[in-house]
């Protein structure tokens, strides 16, 4: 998918439940965002409909209850808006961004070993 939706933070809750547990009825979707949210299930409703009307999900009728699978994919989703944040706020500059990041201790020393982890796997790939 080249131009993916624009997708609220209230949908990307919804998306999440969809992409982790898929194929998945409103009814199943429903009783898990209501164990971490305030919201009503009307409101629920509305924001599946809305991710289906933006091509995000799509659904198909199992006797008398929709079904939702994702059309978007999680991964290339992430990936779309971790790309825009990283040009918005940082310019584009991923060690602008991580520079940032550690001189304001946003990052666990457990979360820089693993980026230390994650490089030198990149390097003995033979990566940049």
């Amino acid at each position: 998918m080249s131009e993916l939706p624009q997708i609220s933070e209230a949908e990307f809750e919804v998306m999440k439940i969809v992409w982790k547990y898929a194929p998945i009825s409103t009814n199943e979707i429903t009783e898990k965002l209501l164990r971490t949210t305030s919201w009503s299930p009307k409101t629920i409703q509305t924001l599946i409909k809305r991710l289906v009307n933006k091509g995000a999900l799509t659904y198909e009728k199992q006797s008398r209850v929709f079904v939702y699978t994702p059309v978007v994919d999680e991964k290339e989703y992430i990936g779309q808006e971790s790309n825009t944040f990283l040009k918005r706020y940082y310019d584009g500059d991923i060690t602008a961004m991580l520079s940032a990041y550690i001189e304001n201790d946003k990052l666990s020393e457990t979360e820089i070993n693993n980026l230390r982890s994650l490089l030198s796997k990149r390097k003995q790939k033979g990566g940049d």
